[in-house]
Protein backbone atom coordinates (compact mmCIF):
# COMPACT_ATOMS: atom_id res chain seq x y z
CA UNK A 1 0.00 0.00 0.00
CA UNK A 2 2.45 2.90 1.03
CA UNK A 3 4.89 1.61 -1.47
CA UNK A 4 1.86 1.91 -4.32
CA UNK A 5 0.90 5.52 -2.77
CA UNK A 6 5.09 6.80 -3.11
CA UNK A 7 4.74 6.05 -7.06
CA UNK A 8 1.81 7.49 -7.55
CA UNK A 9 2.86 10.20 -6.12
CA UNK A 10 5.63 10.94 -7.95
CA UNK A 11 4.39 9.33 -10.90
CA UNK A 12 1.53 12.54 -10.57
CA UNK A 13 4.20 15.15 -10.12
CA UNK A 14 5.81 14.03 -13.61
CA UNK A 15 2.59 14.81 -15.58
CA UNK A 16 1.06 17.86 -13.18
CA UNK A 17 4.65 19.74 -13.53
CA UNK A 18 4.85 19.27 -17.18
CA UNK A 19 1.26 21.04 -17.21
CA UNK A 20 2.36 23.67 -15.56
CA UNK A 21 5.80 23.93 -17.35
CA UNK A 22 3.77 24.58 -20.75
CA UNK A 23 1.53 27.16 -19.20
CA UNK A 24 3.73 29.38 -17.30
CA UNK A 25 6.25 27.30 -15.31
CA UNK A 26 9.13 27.81 -18.19
CA UNK A 27 8.26 31.24 -19.07
CA UNK A 28 8.25 32.05 -15.03
CA UNK A 29 11.71 30.35 -14.85
CA UNK A 30 13.74 31.07 -18.27
CA UNK A 31 12.10 33.50 -20.04
CA UNK A 32 12.73 36.34 -22.25
CA UNK A 33 14.65 33.26 -24.09
CA UNK A 34 17.13 35.89 -25.62
CA UNK A 35 17.26 38.92 -23.84
CA UNK A 36 17.79 42.20 -24.67
CA UNK A 37 21.27 44.09 -24.09
CA UNK A 38 22.58 45.08 -20.38
CA UNK A 39 22.49 48.69 -21.46
CA UNK A 40 18.62 48.67 -23.03
CA UNK A 41 17.22 46.43 -20.10
CA UNK A 42 15.59 49.04 -17.35
CA UNK A 43 17.16 49.27 -14.07
CA UNK A 44 13.65 48.39 -12.43
CA UNK A 45 14.24 45.00 -13.20
CA UNK A 46 17.82 45.05 -11.81
CA UNK A 47 16.39 42.64 -8.58
CA UNK A 48 14.21 40.26 -10.75
CA UNK A 49 12.43 37.17 -9.29
CA UNK A 50 10.20 35.85 -11.64
CA UNK A 51 10.30 35.60 -15.67
CA UNK A 52 8.20 38.07 -18.18
CA UNK A 53 5.03 35.93 -19.90
CA UNK A 54 6.54 35.62 -23.15
CA UNK A 55 6.46 31.89 -23.61
CA UNK A 56 3.43 31.20 -21.50
CA UNK A 57 1.91 28.09 -23.42
CA UNK A 58 5.24 28.25 -25.37
CA UNK A 59 4.51 30.95 -27.22
CA UNK A 60 7.04 31.92 -29.49
CA UNK A 61 8.72 28.93 -29.25
CA UNK A 62 9.88 27.58 -32.83
CA UNK A 63 11.45 24.91 -34.81
CA UNK A 64 14.38 27.34 -35.16
CA UNK A 65 14.12 29.57 -31.65
CA UNK A 66 16.80 29.01 -28.98
CA UNK A 67 17.36 29.97 -25.83
CA UNK A 68 20.47 32.90 -24.47
CA UNK A 69 21.75 29.67 -22.06
CA UNK A 70 21.76 27.12 -24.90
CA UNK A 71 22.25 28.84 -28.22
CA UNK A 72 23.92 25.71 -30.21
CA UNK A 73 20.65 23.29 -29.40
CA UNK A 74 17.47 23.86 -30.22
CA UNK A 75 15.16 26.00 -27.61
CA UNK A 76 12.29 23.34 -27.11
CA UNK A 77 15.28 20.57 -26.08
CA UNK A 78 16.57 23.13 -23.85
CA UNK A 79 12.85 23.57 -22.12
CA UNK A 80 12.59 19.59 -22.10
CA UNK A 81 15.83 19.22 -20.04
CA UNK A 82 15.17 21.97 -17.71
CA UNK A 83 11.36 20.13 -16.95
CA UNK A 84 13.65 17.45 -16.16
CA UNK A 85 14.77 19.75 -13.02
CA UNK A 86 11.36 21.05 -12.30
CA UNK A 87 10.14 17.25 -11.85
CA UNK A 88 12.66 16.27 -9.73
CA UNK A 89 12.84 18.95 -7.71
CA UNK A 90 9.55 18.24 -6.53
CA UNK A 91 9.34 14.92 -6.52
CA UNK A 92 12.44 14.99 -3.87
CA UNK A 93 10.56 16.37 -1.44
CA UNK A 94 8.00 13.60 -1.38
CA UNK A 95 10.87 12.12 0.17
CA UNK A 96 10.61 13.19 3.19
CA UNK A 97 6.72 12.83 3.85
CA UNK A 98 5.92 9.34 2.29
CA UNK A 99 3.08 8.08 3.91
CA UNK A 100 1.58 10.86 5.52
CA UNK A 101 -0.08 13.67 3.19
CA UNK A 102 -3.41 13.17 1.39
CA UNK A 103 -3.36 13.18 -2.94
CA UNK A 104 -5.48 16.03 -2.94
CA UNK A 105 -3.09 18.17 -0.43
CA UNK A 106 -0.02 16.36 -2.47
CA UNK A 107 -1.77 18.09 -6.01
CA UNK A 108 -2.12 21.27 -4.24
CA UNK A 109 1.45 21.68 -2.42
CA UNK A 110 2.90 20.78 -5.45
CA UNK A 111 1.87 23.08 -7.80
CA UNK A 112 1.83 25.85 -5.10
CA UNK A 113 5.72 24.67 -4.32
CA UNK A 114 6.49 24.84 -8.03
CA UNK A 115 5.03 28.86 -8.33
CA UNK A 116 6.47 29.93 -5.20
CA UNK A 117 9.80 28.44 -4.70
CA UNK A 118 11.32 26.27 -7.90
CA UNK A 119 10.55 28.90 -10.79
CA UNK A 120 12.07 32.08 -8.82
CA UNK A 121 14.96 29.96 -7.63
CA UNK A 122 15.94 28.67 -11.21
CA UNK A 123 15.18 32.21 -12.59
CA UNK A 124 17.58 34.30 -9.94
CA UNK A 125 20.35 31.69 -10.32
CA UNK A 126 20.40 30.63 -14.29
CA UNK A 127 18.59 32.89 -16.55
CA UNK A 128 20.92 36.14 -17.06
CA UNK A 129 18.59 38.92 -15.23
CA UNK A 130 18.63 36.84 -12.03
CA UNK A 131 19.81 38.24 -8.86
CA UNK A 132 21.80 35.51 -8.04
CA UNK A 133 23.31 34.73 -11.53
CA UNK A 134 24.32 38.46 -11.88
CA UNK A 135 25.93 38.64 -8.37
CA UNK A 136 28.39 35.92 -9.86
CA UNK A 137 27.14 32.67 -7.19
CA UNK A 138 27.56 29.23 -9.15
CA UNK A 139 25.93 26.62 -9.07
CA UNK A 140 26.19 24.38 -12.32
CA UNK A 141 23.44 21.93 -12.07
CA UNK A 142 21.31 22.39 -9.48
CA UNK A 143 23.21 22.31 -6.01
CA UNK A 144 20.67 25.28 -4.73
CA UNK A 145 18.04 25.30 -7.20
CA UNK A 146 16.89 21.84 -6.43
CA UNK A 147 18.89 20.21 -3.75
CA UNK A 148 18.96 22.76 -0.99
CA UNK A 149 15.47 24.24 -1.83
CA UNK A 150 13.84 20.16 -1.78
CA UNK A 151 15.79 18.89 0.82
CA UNK A 152 15.00 22.30 3.34
CA UNK A 153 10.89 22.07 1.93
CA UNK A 154 10.89 18.31 2.74
CA UNK A 155 12.23 19.42 6.39
CA UNK A 156 9.57 21.64 7.04
CA UNK A 157 6.80 18.75 5.69
CA UNK A 158 8.25 16.42 8.06
CA UNK A 159 8.28 18.28 10.83
CA UNK A 160 4.73 19.61 10.14
CA UNK A 161 3.10 16.57 9.11
CA UNK A 162 4.24 14.47 12.14
CA UNK A 163 5.63 11.17 12.35
CA UNK A 164 4.51 7.87 10.61
CA UNK A 165 2.44 5.60 13.22
CA UNK A 166 5.42 3.34 14.99
CA UNK A 167 8.09 5.63 14.35
CA UNK A 168 10.78 7.02 16.36
CA UNK A 169 14.03 8.10 17.27
CA UNK A 170 16.40 5.53 17.13
CA UNK A 171 14.38 3.14 15.39
CA UNK A 172 16.66 1.45 12.42
CA UNK A 173 14.04 -0.99 11.08
CA UNK A 174 11.97 1.34 8.74
CA UNK A 175 13.96 0.40 5.76
CA UNK A 176 13.09 0.22 2.10
CA UNK A 177 10.97 -2.74 1.47
CA UNK A 178 13.62 -3.95 -1.40
CA UNK A 179 16.70 -3.19 -0.82
CA UNK A 180 17.87 -4.89 -4.06
CA UNK A 181 15.11 -2.42 -5.89
CA UNK A 182 16.95 0.26 -3.95
CA UNK A 183 20.63 -1.11 -5.70
CA UNK A 184 18.90 -1.19 -8.96
CA UNK A 185 17.28 2.56 -8.73
CA UNK A 186 19.98 3.44 -7.35
CA UNK A 187 22.51 3.01 -9.75
CA UNK A 188 19.80 3.78 -12.53
CA UNK A 189 19.84 7.18 -11.35
CA UNK A 190 23.33 7.19 -10.91
CA UNK A 191 23.72 6.67 -14.88
CA UNK A 192 20.68 9.13 -15.80
CA UNK A 193 23.12 11.87 -13.17
CA UNK A 194 25.95 12.07 -15.98
CA UNK A 195 23.04 13.57 -18.06
CA UNK A 196 22.22 16.03 -15.54
CA UNK A 197 25.47 17.50 -14.68
CA UNK A 198 27.07 16.75 -18.14
CA UNK A 199 24.08 17.78 -19.93
CA UNK A 200 24.57 21.17 -17.89
CA UNK A 201 26.53 22.25 -20.59
CA UNK A 202 24.25 22.74 -22.88
CA UNK A 203 26.39 21.13 -25.55
CA UNK A 204 28.35 17.67 -25.95
CA UNK A 205 31.50 19.89 -25.78
CA UNK A 206 34.84 19.36 -23.24
CA UNK A 207 33.33 20.98 -20.17
CA UNK A 208 30.24 18.25 -20.94
CA UNK A 209 32.34 15.20 -20.48
CA UNK A 210 34.68 17.04 -17.92
CA UNK A 211 31.48 17.73 -15.32
CA UNK A 212 30.60 13.56 -16.41
CA UNK A 213 34.11 12.63 -14.65
CA UNK A 214 34.08 14.92 -11.83
CA UNK A 215 30.51 12.84 -11.12
CA UNK A 216 32.31 10.10 -11.29
CA UNK A 217 34.74 11.01 -8.97
CA UNK A 218 32.81 12.27 -5.95
CA UNK A 219 30.33 9.53 -6.08
CA UNK A 220 32.50 6.71 -6.34
CA UNK A 221 34.63 8.80 -3.32
CA UNK A 222 31.32 9.49 -1.39
CA UNK A 223 30.09 5.87 -1.44
CA UNK A 224 33.02 4.57 0.27
CA UNK A 225 33.41 7.69 2.77
CA UNK A 226 29.13 6.96 3.76
CA UNK A 227 29.68 2.91 3.72
CA UNK A 228 33.19 3.54 6.30
CA UNK A 229 31.52 5.84 8.14
CA UNK A 230 28.39 3.43 8.95
CA UNK A 231 30.79 0.42 9.44
CA UNK A 232 32.70 2.79 12.24
CA UNK A 233 29.28 3.64 13.99
CA UNK A 234 27.19 0.66 13.33
CA UNK A 235 30.15 -1.67 12.85
CA UNK A 236 29.32 -3.20 9.54
CA UNK A 237 29.02 -1.41 6.51
CA UNK A 238 25.28 -1.91 4.46
CA UNK A 239 24.11 -2.26 0.55
CA UNK A 240 21.72 0.46 1.58
CA UNK A 241 24.79 2.96 3.11
CA UNK A 242 26.60 2.43 0.34
CA UNK A 243 24.10 3.37 -2.07
CA UNK A 244 23.13 6.13 0.43
CA UNK A 245 26.78 7.08 0.27
CA UNK A 246 26.65 7.40 -3.94
CA UNK A 247 23.50 9.66 -3.75
CA UNK A 248 25.17 11.95 -1.64
CA UNK A 249 28.35 12.17 -4.18
CA UNK A 250 26.04 12.82 -6.56
CA UNK A 251 24.20 15.58 -4.99
CA UNK A 252 27.17 17.01 -3.37
CA UNK A 253 29.19 17.41 -7.07
CA UNK A 254 26.53 18.40 -8.87
CA UNK A 255 26.98 22.57 -7.85
CA UNK A 256 30.75 21.91 -8.29
CA UNK A 257 31.32 19.45 -11.73
CA UNK A 258 31.45 21.74 -14.19
CA UNK A 259 33.86 23.99 -11.92
CA UNK A 260 36.08 22.09 -10.46
CA UNK A 261 39.13 19.50 -11.18
CA UNK A 262 39.71 16.07 -9.65
CA UNK A 263 41.12 17.00 -6.66
CA UNK A 264 38.07 19.41 -5.72
CA UNK A 265 36.01 16.44 -6.73
CA UNK A 266 38.04 13.56 -4.74
CA UNK A 267 38.06 15.81 -1.69
CA UNK A 268 33.85 16.70 -1.70
CA UNK A 269 32.79 13.14 -2.34
CA UNK A 270 35.33 12.77 0.75
CA UNK A 271 33.51 14.81 2.57
CA UNK A 272 29.87 14.33 1.39
CA UNK A 273 30.00 11.00 2.29
CA UNK A 274 30.27 11.29 6.58
CA UNK A 275 28.88 14.62 6.18
CA UNK A 276 25.28 13.11 4.90
CA UNK A 277 25.74 9.79 6.58
CA UNK A 278 25.65 12.42 9.91
CA UNK A 279 22.82 14.65 8.24
CA UNK A 280 20.92 11.57 7.67
CA UNK A 281 21.04 10.38 11.77
CA UNK A 282 19.87 14.15 12.84
CA UNK A 283 15.93 13.02 12.36
CA UNK A 284 17.11 10.18 15.18
CA UNK A 285 18.37 12.99 17.85
CA UNK A 286 16.18 15.37 16.89
CA UNK A 287 12.93 13.62 16.16
CA UNK A 288 11.40 14.60 12.98
CA UNK A 289 10.63 11.52 10.73
CA UNK A 290 12.33 12.66 7.49
CA UNK A 291 11.37 8.80 5.90
CA UNK A 292 13.71 9.20 2.97
CA UNK A 293 16.47 11.11 4.20
CA UNK A 294 15.68 14.12 1.74
CA UNK A 295 17.13 16.44 4.28
CA UNK A 296 19.69 14.49 5.58
CA UNK A 297 21.24 13.69 1.90
CA UNK A 298 20.10 16.39 -0.28
CA UNK A 299 19.88 19.43 1.59
CA UNK A 300 22.91 18.86 3.53
CA UNK A 301 24.87 17.58 0.21
CA UNK A 302 23.72 20.14 -1.64
CA UNK A 303 24.86 23.24 1.04
CA UNK A 304 28.47 21.29 1.60
CA UNK A 305 29.12 21.09 -2.53
CA UNK A 306 27.37 24.43 -3.16
CA UNK A 307 29.91 26.08 -0.06
CA UNK A 308 33.20 24.15 -1.22
CA UNK A 309 32.46 25.05 -5.21
CA UNK A 310 33.65 28.73 -3.53
CA UNK A 311 36.85 26.92 -2.12
CA UNK A 312 37.48 24.22 -5.14
CA UNK A 313 36.50 26.19 -8.31
CA UNK A 314 39.66 26.71 -10.53
CA UNK A 315 40.70 29.04 -13.72
CA UNK A 316 41.75 26.14 -15.43
CA UNK A 317 38.32 24.80 -15.69
CA UNK A 318 36.06 28.06 -14.81
CA UNK A 319 38.36 31.12 -16.21
CA UNK A 320 38.90 33.36 -14.91
CA UNK A 321 38.05 32.33 -11.48
CA UNK A 322 39.92 30.87 -8.66
CA UNK A 323 39.24 29.39 -5.35
CA UNK A 324 40.45 29.92 -2.06
CA UNK A 325 41.84 26.75 -2.63
CA UNK A 326 44.08 27.73 -5.44
CA UNK A 327 45.62 30.69 -3.47
CA UNK A 328 43.43 33.35 -4.71
CA UNK A 329 42.37 34.55 -1.08
CA UNK A 330 40.77 37.73 -2.13
CA UNK A 331 38.75 36.46 -4.89
CA UNK A 332 38.33 33.07 -3.43
CA UNK A 333 36.85 34.64 -0.32
CA UNK A 334 34.83 36.70 -2.41
CA UNK A 335 33.58 33.51 -4.24
CA UNK A 336 32.53 31.68 -1.34
CA UNK A 337 30.36 34.73 0.39
CA UNK A 338 28.64 34.57 -2.95
CA UNK A 339 28.13 31.01 -2.24
CA UNK A 340 27.03 31.31 0.93
CA UNK A 341 24.56 34.13 -0.08
CA UNK A 342 23.03 31.41 -2.93
CA UNK A 343 22.68 28.97 0.15
CA UNK A 344 20.82 31.02 2.17
CA UNK A 345 18.56 32.51 -0.10
CA UNK A 346 17.56 28.92 -1.51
Amino acid sequence: KNVLSTVMQTFTITCLITIIWLCFGYSLSFAPAVPATRSDYSLKHDFQVYGDASRFWLRGMHLDSYHVNAPTIPESVYCAYQLCFAIISSGLICGSFAERMEYKALIAFTILWHITVHCPLAHATWHPYGFLFEAGALDYAGGCVIHIASGISGLVCAVYLGKRDGWHPGNQEFEPHNILLTLVGASMLWLGWYGFNGGSANASNERAGYAILMTQISTSTAAMTWMISEWVVRKQPSVLGIVSGAIAGLVAITPASGFVDATGAFIIGLLAGPACYGGAQLKHYMGYDDSLDAFGVHAVGGILGSLLTGFFVTDQVADPINGVFYGSTKNGGMQFALQLYAVVVS
